[in-house]
C-alpha cells in the first residue's frame, strides 16, 4: 500500500480516487459500516452539488480567503463534471442551485464506489483511527489493532458538526500533540435559540415567509421555522456566522415595503380599532408575523410611524447559536498555517488533510460540498504529486 486516505466522505473518495489514477495503491480506512454517511443523509432532501452562478459570486461564499484558490480550481464545473462522468442527469434550479434528476445521493455514491474498486481502491470499512504509532496510523478494527505506514496519507475526517454520523473530532488532540496548529471549532450553518413565551406554543412548527433577516451589510429574504428551541432553516443558516460572530440581529416582516410606506398604510385605518385589527386590516400581516411582532416587540406603540419602524426592523431576542453538535457543518479546524499551498501538513510531511477537517466554512446551497470536493481533489492531487514527483514534472 502506497497511500491512506483516512474518512470515506466526498472529500477521501475523490482524494483516493487522483491518487489512484496516478498509479498509486490506495486504501480507504472508514470508521463507520458504511461510507459518506453525511452525504446520504445530505441528499435525503434533495442533493444539492453545487451552485451555477458566477465565479466571483461563487467565490464570496467562501472565508477565510486561502481556500477560495482551490475552489476556483475545482469549482462548480468540476463538481457538475464529475456528476456527469459517474453517469449523472443534472438540473439547474430557478435559484443556480444544481441537482440530480433523481434528487438522491445514493446511485451517485453507489456508481462512484463501483468506479474507485475498478481503479483498484480498497474501501476498509468499521477502520477507526485510533492516533499515531510511531511513524504509523494505529486503527481499530474488527479484526483487532492495525498500524499502516503509507508513503502518503490524506486525512478527511470531518469537522465537529453531526458527530453521530462520524464527524465527531476525535483526531483534533492526536494532530496538536504532532504540533497540528488548530483553530477552535465553532458551529456554522446553525439554528439560533430562542426561548419562547406561551403564547407561541400554537405557531411553533410554522414557516416565516415573505420576511427578511438582517445583519449589518447583509439580508436573508429566505424562508425560516419557527421551532420548539428556536428559529432554524435556509433563511438563518444564511446570516448564521455572522450572527455567532456578535452582529445584531432584526427582522423586516416587509421587506417588500419601505418604512413610510408601512406608516400610511397603518394611519389609514381608524385609531378606534383594536392595534391587533389596524396591522390585520393595513398590512394583512398573517397570524405567525403577528405572533413575532407581539414577541419580540411589545410595548407596540400606537404611533403609525413608530410602529413601522419596529415592523421593519423587530430586534431579534435570541441567545445565540444553537450547539457545535446540531449544526449543518462546523468553522475551524486546521489552520491555514499548518498547510503547505498543496494542504500538506508542515509538522507531518506526508500526511494532507481536507474537507471539514480544514478551517473554512460556506453557507449552505451547495458551497459546502463543493469545498469537500474541492479540498479533497487538491489535497489527493499533491499527494500524487509527493508520491510520483517524476510524474507530476511531465
Amino acid at each position: 500500500m502506497q497511500a491512506l486516505v483516512i474518512g470515506a466522505g466526498p472529500a477521501g473518495l475523490i482524494a483516493a480516487e487522483r491518487l489512484a489514477r496516478a498509479g498509486a495503491r490506495v486504501v480507504i480506512a472508514e470508521a463507520k459500516p458504511t461510507p459518506a454517511r453525511k452525504f446520504l443523509m445530505a441528499g435525503k432532501s434533495g442533493l444539492n452539488l453545487t451552485k451555477d452562478e458566477s465565479p466571483a459570486a461563487f467565490l464570496a461564499a467562501y472565508s477565510p480567503e486561502w481556500v477560495r484558490p482551490h475552489i476556483a480550481r475545482f469549482g462548480p464545473e468540476g463538481v457538475m463534471g464529475l456528476a456527469r462522468g459517474l453517469g449523472v442527469t443534472l438540473f439547474t434550479g430557478s435559484t443556480g442551485r444544481v441537482f440530480p434528476v433523481e434528487m438522491k445521493a445514493s446511485p451517485m455514491l453507489r456508481a462512484w464506489l463501483a468506479r474507485l474498486e475498478e481503479l483498484g481502491v480498497e474501501l476498509r470499512t468499521r477502520w477507526r483511527w485510533a492516533g499515531f504509532e510511531g511513524e504509523g496510523f494505529r486503527f481499530e478494527t474488527p479484526a483487532g489493532a492495525r498500524t499502516l505506514a503509507p508513503a502518503v496519507t490524506v486525512l478527511a475526517l470531518g469537522g465537529a458538526s453531526w458527530p453521530r454520523l462520524g464527524s465527531d473530532a476525535a483526531w483534533l488532540p492526536w494532530l496538536m500533540e504532532r504540533g497540528v496548529e488548530i483553530t477552535p471549532f465553532r458551529p456554522a450553518n446553525m439554528g439560533l435559540c430562542v426561548e419562547w413565551s406561551a403564547h407561541m406554543a400554537p405557531h411553533l412548527g410554522q414557516p416565516v415567509k415573505g420576511a427578511a433577516l438582517c445583519v449589518p451589510g447583509q439580508v436573508s429574504r429566505g424562508e425560516f421555522v419557527l421551532s420548539t428551541r428556536g428559529i432554524e432553516g435556509g433563511g438563518v443558516y444564511a446570516i448564521a456566522a455572522a450572527v455567532r460572530d456578535g452582529a445584531p440581529l432584526h427582522l423586516d416582516l416587509l421587506p417588500h415595503l419601505d418604512r413610510d410606506a408601512v406608516a400610511h398604510r397603518i394611519s389609514r385605518i381608524s385609531p378606534r380599532e383594536s392595534l391587533q385589527n389596524r396591522l390585520r386590516k393595513a398590512l394583512k400581516l398573517d397570524p405567525v408575523k403577528l405572533a413575532l411582532l407581539n414577541e419580540w416587540g411589545r410595548p407596540l406603540p400606537s404611533d403609525a410611524l413608530a410602529l413601522a419602524r419596529k415592523i421593519k426592523g423587530l430586534d431579534v431576542a435570541h441567545h445565540g447559536p444553537r450547539p457545535l453538535a446540531e449544526a449543518i457543518s462546523s468553522a475551524g479546524g486546521i489552520a491555514a498555517t499548518a498547510l503547505t499551498d498543496g494542504l500538506e501538513l508542515k509538522a507531518l510531511p506526508g500526511v494532507f488533510a481536507a474537507g471539514e477537517m480544514l478551517d473554512w466554512e460556506a453557507p449552505t446551497g451547495g458551497y459546502l460540498l463543493t469545498g469537500c470536493l474541492a479540498t479533497g481533489d487538491a489535497a489527493g492531487s499533491a499527494a500524487a504529486a509527493r508520491l510520483f514527483p517524476a510524474q507530476s514534472a511531465d
